[in-house]
């Protein structure tokens, strides 16, 4: 399984991250799944002005790497880039992207999810949004860790 993990400040190129994976994986892959995650613009109610994204450099890119581990360990993958982006961040902004390639739709689906998931819950990052109401830390929430908790069974 070949992985590439990369957390930055710059924003990605979906269309030239799925050609490069389609090049890299072609012939052996009949299926490549992506997932692309925005940046919202309200929580709740409240409006977001700016999503604030830290993290500990090498701390988060490993904590990335078991999490794709945990996935290449459950489904045949031949190919998994993860960019997840940090700093400040608008609305509409592109903010993580998930891509997945195997020989067979249905585990590059299940996977894709699955490292959505366990991103979500696990990948060390800290979040604050700048609301209307000011700045909130953001942590994972109760249908976040369901989600991940539902792999387990």
């Amino acid at each position: 399984m070949r992985i590439d993990i990369r957390v930055c400040a710059d924003d990605f190129d979906v269309g030239a991250e799925w050609q490069a994976q389609r090049l890299r994986v072609a012939g052996t892959a009949g299926a490549v799944v992506t997932f692309v995650g925005l940046v919202r613009d309200r929580h709740s109610d409240d409006p977001v002005q700016v999503l604030d994204l830290e993290h500990y450099p090498g701390m988060t890119e490993a904590s990335i790497e078991v999490i794709v581990q945990q996935a290449g360990a459950r489904w045949p993958l031949l190919d998994v880039v993860v960019v997840h982006r940090v700093g400040r961040m608008l609305a509409a902004d592109q903010i993580v992207l998930v891509q997945v390639a195997c020989a067979h739709r249905p585990a590059a689906f299940a996977a894709c999810e699955f490292l959505m998931d366990y991103l979500k819950t696990g990948a060390v990052f800290w979040k604050r949004e700048e609301r209307d109401s000011g700045a909130h830390w953001i942590e994972s929430t109760i249908d976040d860790v369901q989600r991940r908790d539902s792999w387990s069974t």
